[in-house]
């Protein structure tokens, strides 16, 4: 029978601390960032979870080869009750949306719910999968500022974008290792996703850039010196428990240090959740 830490594992739970930032950073920048933001960074971890039980999904038989110990393949979740859970969680996220956005929400809503399955089903094996996830997350931000003013939140939503063009970039290379040259144009893109992110004028911003910049730059350093499978998994994971330092210095960057601070205090509590439940 499925227990819930099954269930956790398949839809990479402690990853989600990873989403609630994009929407709080996108709210930010528009003006918008009220109470009910809360309800919308909801519906975002539901869309996220539900993407990763449709990736396990699509994925089953290939994890069978090359990732046995995974929920679907090792029989622990079978694999049409992992297609439930994805299309329950997609149907529930862009319910709160509504709910809480209204209908602007639901228009964004509904196009990131969409890229989502596209993703996991059609493009993650073709040159188009980074590109895709990318705008997975970069329709997140805009999730959060879908009642304001959208156009202040594109410069948030293009960063984290690029930050996670960045990480899908490593995770096609983490079952096989590549050569240097993947860490090494992949720290290059981590300088300039951090500068974006940071302000001279916001000191707040630029400590929270220079955080994410120090974790996910170490972990493509040591990639650097040994682009094997594990160390660039390690550096995905890196990666993803950095991303709520960077959502903190948009945050933070838009005019919101204390949000910024509290977005960002999620990293510390990612990464000694991602020892107990992969991210990856």
């Amino acid at each position: 029978m499925t227990g819930w830490r099954d269930l956790a594992e398949l839809v990479r739970a402690p990853a989600a601390l990873s989403v609630p930032g994009d929407v709080i950073a996108g709210a930010a920048a528009a003006g918008t960032l009220r109470p009910r933001t809360l309800a919308l960074a909801g519906a975002s971890v539901c869309l996220y979870w539900a993407g990763m039980a449709a990736n396990d999904w699509a994925d089953r038989e290939i994890d069978a080869v090359e990732r046995p110990a995974r929920p679907i393949p090792s029989g622990r979740v079978r694999p049409g009750a992992a297609l439930g859970v994805a299309a329950a969680l997609t149907g529930a996220g862009v319910a709160i949306a509504a709910l809480a956005g209204g209908r602007r929400a639901a228009t964004v809503a509904v196009p990131l719910a969409g890229a989502v399955w596209a993703y996991d089903l059609v493009a993650k094996q073709t040159a188009a999968g980074p590109a895709v996830m990318a705008a997975c997350r970069g329709l997140d931000v805009l999730l959060g500022a879908a009642s304001g003013r959208r156009r202040a939140a594109l410069p948030a939503a293009a960063t984290v974008a690029a930050h996670t063009y960045l990480i899908t970039l490593l995770s096609r290379r983490e079952t096989t290792g590549a050569t240097v040259t993947l860490p090494a144009s992949t720290l290059a893109g981590t300088a300039v996703v951090a500068g974006a992110a940071a302000s001279r004028t916001a000191t707040v911003s630029g400590l929270l850039s220079a955080w994410y910049a120090a974790r996910f730059g170490a972990a493509q350093q040591r990639a650097l010196a040994s682009p094997d499978a594990a160390t660039l998994q390690g550096a995905v994971t890196a990666g993803i428990t950095a991303f709520p330092a960077l959502q903190g210095a948009l945050t933070a960057r838009a005019g919101r240090p204390a949000a910024g601070v509290a977005v960002a205090g999620a990293a510390l509590l990612a990464g000694p959740l991602a020892r107990k439940v992969s991210p990856t």
